[in-house]
């Protein structure tokens, strides 16, 4: 449903059917807004495709004049932010792929036959590479050419084992039934990180074409300079907080496997006494060490389940999940864990009763058998509380349509 807050402006020259549609936001761009859409108009010639330049504006200048006039479709909008800017352009992209980028003339769309080529080959994501490509003397700051771009970028390949080069290149292109499944959330910067994190948690076809980055034209101040000093620094940290957010279960699910792996293997084994590993002796003490990792890890891997299941990028994964754990054998796997738990910690309570409530100072066998017991005991909360809130997402969680 179109936003009531939005006006589209469709030029004399109005092109019909569009492979391609140019999505490019602008504010306050007529130093450079007649050359980019002639720029756009040149490349599509160029890569022989019909296309439309569609210019989403919150301009207080004569930027929505010009671009109409040069033949662009214009959607006038509120100020609300870089990401929300393609949220509302959705409605009105008629082409089947959707190329994006900067009105400014940075980046050169009078080369888009590369990202034409991919995706007629069937790609869906097409990243641009400026460090593939080509990047003008002085059109970049140092500190993002040299620290920023690829420390994040670095990040991002680490934590996903993904391989891009480029991941804050403004020019990028998506197909249109990609755009719709990613379901964009961002409003400002980080929308940029978001559409990364979601074509690979979705597993869009991906690839990188190399592309041109130029200098600003002449008076010209660019966005990232106009907030000031400190808006480089914000973009950053939002980026970052956008790599954690929406892959969430990448620091949950594995990690919280491991850990609840290694917290067993230091409590199960020594329930009923020390254990002599070679000169190392498996006491209470790594007991207590190994209960702690256990619970975390365990609750740190439920919440994993749950967040995939939220996220709703592959209905297979919310399937499998409630596979594992269906309700009915988790409920039983509480019960015996509870009971299994009290059992064990029963002996400690009966020796605590007979000695007049004071503990030995040796550490007796049911001292090992209680820390066992409180892991069961955990272990049956989390159990149960998890399998319940996993279902109930389940019932109540988003499903994107699976892929033909």
């Amino acid at each position: 449903m179109a936003d009531r807050d939005v006006e589209i402006l469709i030029p004399a020259n109005d092109v019909a059917n569009p492979e391609v549609s140019i999505v490019i936001p602008a504010m306050n761009e007529r130093i450079t807004i007649s050359d980019f859409v002639d720029w756009c108009k040149e490349g599509m010639a160029k890569a022989g495709v019909v296309g439309e330049v569609l210019i989403v504006d919150s301009s207080t200048d004569e930027t929505p004049r010009i671009a109409l006039e040069h033949g662009a479709r214009v959607l006038k909008t509120p100020k609300r932010g870089l990401g929300r800017a393609y949220i509302d352009a959705i409605p009105y992209i008629r082409g089947k792929y959707v190329l994006m980028g900067d009105a400014d003339c940075t980046y050169d769309f009078r080369e888009i036959t590369a990202f034409v080529v991919k995706f007629r080959a069937g790609h869906e994501f097409v990243m641009g590479s400026r460090f593939k490509g080509y990047i003008e003397p002085d059109s970049m700051p140092k500190l993002h050419q040299y620290f920023g771009t690829p420390f994040t970028t670095w990040i991002l390949n680490s934590l996903y084992r993904t391989s891009f080069s480029d991941i804050h290149c403004g020019m990028r292109g998506i197909s249109r039934e990609a755009l719709e499944r990613i379901e964009l959330e961002s409003q400002s910067w980080e929308y940029a990180s978001e559409m990364v994190l979601k074509s690979v948690c979705l597993g869009l076809r991906t690839t990188e074409v190399p592309v041109r980055f130029l200098k600003d034209r002449e008076g010209r101040l660019s966005h990232m300079k106009r907030g000031g000093w400190l808006e480089p620094w914000r973009a950053g940290w939002i980026n970052l907080r956008a790599m954690l957010l929406y892959g969430a279960d990448t620091f949950l699910l594995k990690p919280g496997a491991v850990a609840l792996a290694i917290g067993s293997a230091l409590t199960v084994p020594v329930t009923f006494g020390p254990v002599s590993l070679g000169p190392v002796v498996l006491s209470l003490y790594w007991m207590l060490a190994g209960l702690t990792l256990a619970v975390v890890g365990l609750q740190s891997f439920f919440l994993g389940c749950i967040v995939q299941t939220l996220y709703g990028y592959s209905p297979e994964a919310s399937r499998r999940w409630t596979r594992f754990f269906p309700y009915d054998r988790g409920m039983i796997a509480s019960g015996v864990l509870l009971a299994a738990g009290f059992a064990l910690v029963l002996p400690l309570i009966m020796d605590y009763a007979s000695l007049g409530l004071r503990l030995p100072v040796v550490h007796a066998r049911s001292h090992y058998m209680a820390v066992t017991g409180l892991l069961m005991l955990a272990a049956s909360f989390i159990n149960f509380c998890s399998t319940l809130v996993l279902h109930a997402v389940t019932l109540r969680a988003k499903r994107r349509p699976e892929k033909a």
